[in-house]
């Protein structure tokens, strides 16, 4: 191999991967037998370079496998359909998978058929059959009790915790990830391994608002990402779950920093996972009133691959164009996603729906997310699901509803720690109080709402609260039905309302019989006096 070969193998040896890159790269590549091809791969992964690995492993795989060394060949096979299903190329995937099964058939009990069954349990969990997925998981974890493998053992009882967890065994679930956390803050398990299980814990915790083992491991990754080198994959991966992390916390300012590093970082080594750090900026971006920068973000993670949604909706809302976040969520929700990610979709289509005045269809999709949390054994589908039932029971005037809804929603998210979330259940609490007709309580909602956004810098939310406080609506009026009243006091009829307020003219209907009901007039023109009269022309 001569000197270049020499010591990019002594450098691989040592897992300074930097190094050995560069020397394989000198390297005449006639000389690179298969251990070598598969230590030239490792480098290019490590130091980012994924497509580059992706060539050099399935080199790797077929040097094995004419030098008839089945195992090894099966590991590469392995390692090519887990990367494969990291960029979302489910073919390519599923060919290395049966390459990897061919090749491991005749070594049932073998390390390389453990870590196989992991895969085959991830695979199984993406089609829907968790009893299968969990069947290949403890096969997994069996083969490393049997071989005394703690990377086995670790990454087979992370894989087992997600499936539990995924299934509404959460308590079960987050135990198991505790036992893998142990090995990996102890520092027993290889470094492939521990960014792996890092990675997975972190996303597990997110899913289900953990936050305190979230934000005890998202330290702890970022410790142990520290003491890497710079270019490694697992630095923008920990990152982009840590940004996750922050944002919950409230913590903006760094989490819109860290998702932009993050971006950065991941791009090198696949594009796809660089769109989630978009979306996560986004998302910040929304929340402080950045819309134009949220918009950037949202696109941008389109573009990488990754649907932009509810985030994107709720932006079009935001940007007072109701009847394209409306169509934005039904297409999305027409694409058969489940869990957590329907769930976000569908308290998404509330709020939109309910601003759009359309009831009929916030009403459905509150029914659909009580369903999915009935099944979850989530808090935080929990959380949501009573914050849009709540929001849902104060637009059909079912105030003792309202009310129950927005407190079961308040002390869901106090409970686990969630700022943002929880300023949002503090306002329709006020709302759903002043609809009660218990305006001191409404007030003290809206203020600490009002307080909790400033503190984050909420600028819209803020307003909003601000505005709920400065101009309470009489009569029991909705903000919206306000905003009405206010327009047909000043001549507008309801086709130009409904132009104005990019809502259709049944919408506008409903709202004006609505006012009429609250107010006990029955024409236009008693309207108009009633809002002279209090000061809201």
């Amino acid at each position: 191999m001569g000197d270049h070969g020499g010591i990019a193998r002594d450098a691989a040896a040592r897992q300074e991967w930097a190094d050995a890159y560069a020397g394989y790269r000198e390297a005449d590549p006639t000389d690179l037998g298969p251990e070598d091809l598969e230590a030239f791969a490792d480098a290019a992964w490590w130091t980012s370079r994924l497509e580059e690995s992706l060539d050099l492993r399935r080199r790797a795989f077929a040097a094995y496998r004419d030098a008839r060394t089945p195992r090894r060949a099966g590991y590469c096979a392995w390692f090519l359909a887990y990367d494969y299903l990291m960029k979302n190329e489910w073919p390519d995937a599923s060919g290395w998978l049966k390459r990897a099964q061919r090749c491991l058939a005749d070594d049932p009990n073998c390390l390389e058929t453990g870590f196989l069954a992991l895969l085959e349990s991830n695979v199984a969990e993406a089609e829907g059959d968790p009893k299968a997925s969990l069947a290949h998981a403890r096969r997994g974890l069996e083969i490393g009790r049997a071989l005394n493998s703690p990377d086995l053992i670790a990454m087979a009882t992370q894989t087992i915790a997600g499936v539990l967890i995924n299934t509404g065994n959460v308590g079960e679930g987050t135990g198991l990830l505790d036992e893998a956390m142990v090995a990996v803050l102890a520092g027993e398990i290889s470094p492939l391994h521990t960014g792996w299980i890092f990675c997975s814990a972190l996303n597990q915790c997110i899913r289900i608002a953990d936050l305190s083992r979230a934000i005890r491991w998202a330290d702890a990754a970022r410790d142990w990402c520290d003491k890497q080198a710079r270019e490694m994959p697992y630095q923008g991966l920990c990152r982009l779950y840590r940004v996750e992390v922050t944002a919950l916390r409230g913590a903006w300012d760094t989490a819109e920093s860290d998702a932009a590093r993050a971006s950065e970082e991941l791009l090198a080594f696949e594009p796809v996972l660089a769109a989630g750090a978009h979306y996560a900026m986004g998302e910040i971006r929304l929340r402080r009133g950045d819309l134009a920068g949220a918009e950037t973000s949202f696109l941008r993670a389109h573009e990488l691959g990754r649907d932009p949604q509810p985030g994107l909706a709720l932006l079009r809302l935001a940007q007072r164009k109701t009847a394209a976040a409306a169509a934005a969520l039904r297409v999305a929700l027409a694409g058969g996603s489940g869990g957590l990610d329907r769930a976000r979709l569908l308290a998404a289509k509330v709020e939109v729906t309910l601003e759009a005045g359309d009831l009929g269809s916030a009403e459905g999709a509150a029914e659909e997310l009580a369903a999915i949390a009935a099944d979850a054994n989530s808090t935080v589908i929990d959380a949501m699901t009573a914050l849009a039932t709540g929001a849902v029971h104060l637009a059909q005037d079912d105030v003792d509803g309202a009310v129950y809804g927005a407190r079961r929603a308040w002390v869901l998210y106090h409970d686990l720690r969630l700022p943002y979330e929880t300023a949002r259940a503090h306002t329709l609490l006020g709302e759903a109080s002043r609809a009660a007709g218990d305006e001191e309580r409404a007030r003290l909602e809206l203020n600490a709402a009002r307080t909790a956004f400033e503190e984050l810098d909420a600028k819209r939310d803020a307003r909003r609260v601000t505005a709920l406080l400065d101009n309470a609506p009489p009569a029991g009026l909705s903000a919206r039905e306000t905003e009405v009243l206010r327009l047909v006091a000043t001549g507008k009829t309801n086709k130009q309302i409904a132009a104005e307020l990019s809502l259709s003219e049944h919408t506008i209907s409903r709202h004006l019989q609505n006012i009429f009901t609250k107010l006990g007039v029955n024409s236009r023109a008693a309207a108009t006096a009633f809002a002279f009269e209090h000061g809201l022309a």
